[in-house]
């Protein structure tokens, strides 16, 4: 199995490369995620990952980004390499969360397995 790894170069660390992302991507969404996506000249994908405070405190919010760093890690040979991704959660998944009653079900119910399907899916969309 090909060793993936997400270094330095593959995540998108400033503000302006963020909003050329969202700005001038296209964008996909699920009951999990939010994915925008823009073409790169890097010849490899990078990710952006931006988790606001609607999903809950710091705690949640950073298993939330080792989430999608995670899915965005393992599905690198399977998504097009000229594409710059920032990823989210989607807005009805951040209600749950930050709804007191139902976050811990919810982050329980909300694994790497799912995340990294939703991501490949919305690829997937994204794509055509």
């Amino acid at each position: 199995m090909k060793h993936l790894s997400l270094p330095k170069r593959k995540r998108l660390a400033s503000n302006r490369q963020f909003k050329a992302v969202l700005d001038g991507g296209r964008r996909a969404q699920d009951r999990v995620l939010t994915v925008y996506a823009a073409p790169n000249r890097c010849g490899y994908p990078r990710l952006g990952v931006s988790v606001g405070k609607s999903a809950g405190g710091a705690v949640v919010r950073n298993r939330l980004k080792r989430l999608l760093r995670e899915a965005f890690r393992q599905s690198q040979d399977q998504i097009p390499p000229e594409f710059d991704y920032v990823l989210m959660i989607s807005p009805p998944l951040a209600r749950k969360l930050k709804r007191s009653e139902t976050r811990a079900g919810t982050l329980a119910a909300l694994d790497c397995r799912r995340v990294h399907e939703s991501f490949l899916a919305l690829v997937k969309v994204l794509s055509r």
